[in-house]
């Protein structure tokens, strides 16, 4: 193909986005189609001669879109965000032009140092501590973005497991083999967390224990004060935290402020999960949670939630790079260089070896937004979840189980779990808007979460009131059949 059609077909794509975005409001949210469904529509074997790439891109309506959930539509309330821009989708163009391997620092010098500098721009914009510094006198740790927030959970982890160890070790009189130690290690979280962490544990061959939260849905010091007792009279070594800021069901927030000093007391690596929650910070006035900060040894958000920077992109921080690099650090021949001790590799930072460009997206977003823009956007999505909690709150049929925090409010029917399934139910089959379920201490709830940056108060309404008229319709149903 010559650089006159490369130019011609890459215009016509960039077009189709465009068009795809500013119209993804007349699309179905959730795809009407069954398992299976692309089996008939593509051939068995992969093509032996090239194809016409207009049929190529025919096919993306054709085969792609119908099997499509529209994550950008301002009707998908389900998950968490994962909001893109402009911005970000030009610097993964870019960035996939280059194609670059950026594993050391020499591969591509680029690719490591504008990550460096990007990821100590974002720390300071969220207001965490300067030991998350690359760039500062008095810190040891420094920032990489990783593919998720539940890969930088293992690897935090894995680099907790791997410093007590090293620590109970250098305890012993003669060396003991490592998968004894970390058969006597223990984590702990809240019962609250993201399945990630119990999926770290398990990778890890660690035990972990869930914690009782309090009646905010929040853990609090006391209770890890007390299994840490329990374990340590058992023979356990407790050896990490994971404490979650804006939890996955309800947006709930750990207690931080009483977590951290625990932590620091018992020698426990305190790693805080802010997947949600930690684009927030970008804004002063939603900081009250990351009181106790200065105890974490690692701390992870996803910008993708709020900061429309598309996946992948996981900021984590450490406090201690050394104690990431000692756990996964590898140095065959092939991948010395000369500057190898005094510059970052970060190979050594994350479990593969391979990384990608990623902080182009953030550099490109944070640029051309600047924090202001992007305070005004999670300050918006906060006032469209408020506009809804007060719409819910004028229907008597349903009630507010947990504080809404951020974007996201919970409800169910005040009728009782089958009814909320069942109103959940009928709403997935209209296709209309996307939410689903979660349990608080076995009271079904239903999610509803602001997820796009084009969410208008038209929208909130209109969804409502999708909801109430199914609910209303549901509960005649129900009246109409106890009936005698």
């Amino acid at each position: 193909m010559q650089a006159e059609e490369y130019n011609r077909r890459g215009k016509e794509l960039v077009d189709y986005i465009t068009k795809y975005l500013s119209s993804i409001r007349q699309r179905r949210v959730i795809p009407d189609v069954q398992p299976g469904y692309m089996r008939e529509l593509l051939p068995d074997t992969a093509p032996a001669e090239p194809e016409d790439w207009q049929s190529i891109f025919d096919d993306v309506e054709k085969v792609i879109m119908p099997g499509v959930v529209h994550w950008q539509s301002p009707h998908m309330h389900a998950f968490f965000p994962n909001v893109t821009s402009w911005p970000s989708l030009l610097a993964d163009m870019l960035a996939n032009a280059i194609s670059c391997v950026g594993f050391t620092w020499v591969s591509c010098v680029a690719c490591t140092e504008l990550e460096m500098n990007v990821m100590d721009w974002l720390c300071k914009a969220v207001g965490l501590p300067h030991f998350f510094l690359h760039y500062h006198s008095d810190s040891r740790g420094g920032g990489i973005i990783q593919g998720s927030v539940s890969e930088s959970t293992l690897v935090a982890l894995l680099a907790a497991r791997k410093d007590q160890i090293v620590t109970l070790q250098a305890q012993q009189d003669h060396e003991t083999d490592d998968s004894v130690l970390n058969s006597k290690l223990v984590a702990y979280a809240s019962d609250q967390a993201h399945s990630s962490v119990e999926k770290a544990a398990q990778i890890a061959l660690v035990k972990i224990r869930f914690l009782a939260t309090d009646e905010h849905l929040s853990l609090r010091g006391e209770t890890l004060k007390r299994a840490i007792r329990e374990d340590r009279s058992r023979g356990l070594v407790p050896f990490l935290l994971c404490a979650t800021l804006g939890t996955t069901a309800t947006c709930a927030f750990d207690t931080l402020s009483e977590l951290g000093p625990v932590c620091a007391e018992e020698g426990l690596w305190l790693h805080v999960d802010a997947a949600y929650a930690g684009s927030a910070y970008l804004c002063p006035e939603l900081r009250w949670s990351l009181q106790g900060v200065d105890f974490a040894h690692s701390f992870v958000f996803n910008p993708p939630k709020m900061m429309m920077v598309h996946i992948d992109c996981a900021a984590l921080w450490v406090k201690d790079k050394v104690k990431l690099q000692q756990t996964f650090a590898v140095d065959p021949v092939y991948l010395r260089h000369e500057n190898s001790q005094t510059v970052p590799d970060l190979m050594h930072w994350q479990i593969p070896l391979s990384r990608r460009f990623r902080s182009l997206k953030l550099w490109f977003v944070m640029r051309s937004f600047g924090l202001t823009n992007l305070q005004g956007h999670i300050r918006h999505t906060i006032e469209m979840a408020e506009l809804l909690e007060t719409l819910i709150k004028g229907e008597p049929n349903f009630e507010i189980p947990a504080k809404r925090h951020l974007g996201l409010v919970v409800f169910c029917l005040k009728e009782g779990n089958a009814s909320t399934q069942e109103l959940l139910r009928r709403l997935t089959r209209c296709g209309a808007l996307y939410l689903i379920p979660a349990e608080i201490h076995g009271k079904r709830i239903i999610r509803f979460v602001v997820s796009s940056q084009h969410t208008t108060a038209e929208d909130i309404r209109r969804d409502w009131s999708i909801i109430s008229k199914m609910a209303c319709d549901l509960l005649a149903d129900s009246r109409a059949t106890q009936t005698p």
